[in-house]
């Protein structure tokens, strides 16, 4: 089972594999470029934030230069999940020049992308303060990047849905059809988690299936794309009965009035999909 604890072995696996497959991309066969620059010599260099941000990444910024070469020395002037401010030195480095040549787009890439799925998703966080909700992320993530970018989610204070298909069970309009009601489809899932250990949530599209649903056992219910109005309903036909978690039209203008509904999670793909990377920059100071 994958694992999004930074110092796990699957997750540092995954790093490097991720890692080794952005450099091969944009290697190739070589960085022709870099050979411009004599082989001995040294260099240094910082990267700057433009703007505000929550950093998130350093593991993979660490892995980037650790595969190109061992003597490039980072100097991180921040920690992960710290916020920074534009103007301020998140990074300090020292080494062969061609390697930190090399790996700057690579570096820059995952910081920059994963430093903005942290920063989004603490504004998410920041706007449920006082509330009993939180904020989740769902599946809509970057091919290639669910494990980073639901580890980002994290260190903005977000929390993760299931990982993947494989360790949890979400019965949709589809599936419930294809069981022939939602009390079977409940029954049907039940027999497949007990046997696997996992987490049943069902999907409702109105206030009548909401009943269903609970009058069948849900524990977890997912209320689809209700307005303001259904929700405080469900809330209270609900009466602490299931977990319920409110999705679609999910945004930064809407979160808060959903939170005050009552429901206890809130999902968005926004945290992960309309996300726009943060201005940093990789300044030579010398070479």
């Amino acid at each position: 089972m994958q694992t999004l604890d930074p110092q796990s072995t699957s997750f540092q696996h995954q790093i490097q594999q991720q890692v080794a497959q952005a450099l091969a991309e944009d290697i190739g066969v070589a960085d022709f470029t870099a050979e411009l620059s004599n082989p001995q010599t040294m260099g240094q260099a910082t990267i700057v934030a433009r703007e505000s941000a929550v950093i998130c990444g350093i593991p993979w910024v660490n892995q980037v230069f650790q595969q190109l070469s061992t003597d490039v020395v980072l100097d991180w002037q921040c920690q992960e999940g710290d916020q920074v401010n534009a103007g301020q030195v998140i990074l300090k480095l020292h080494g062969p020049a061609r390697a930190m040549l090399t790996g700057e787009r690579t570096a820059l890439n995952f910081l920059q992308t994963l430093s903005a799925v942290a920063t989004l998703t603490k504004r998410y966080v920041e706007l449920l303060q006082g509330t009993n909700a939180c904020i989740m992320d769902t599946r809509k993530t970057i091919p290639g990047m669910r494990l980073a970018q639901k580890y980002a989610v994290r260190v903005g204070g977000g929390s993760n849905q299931r990982l993947g298909l494989y360790d949890g069970i979400l019965i949709k309009e589809n599936h419930i059809l294809a069981a022939g009601s939602i009390s079977a489809a409940l029954q049907q899932a039940e027999k497949i988690a007990v046997k696997h250990g996992l987490e049943i949530q069902i999907e409702v599209e109105n206030l009548d299936e909401l009943q269903q649903a609970l009058d069948a056992g849900a524990k977890l219910i997912l209320l689809d794309n209700f307005s303001l109005e259904m929700l405080q309903q469900a809330v209270k036909i609900n009466h602490h009965r299931a977990q319920l978690e409110a999705s679609g039209g999910v945004n930064l203008t809407t979160v808060r009035e959903i939170a005050l509904t009552g429901v206890d999670r809130i999902s968005t793909g926004d945290l992960t999909k309309n996300i726009q990377a943060i201005d940093l920059s990789m300044r030579f100071d010398s070479l």
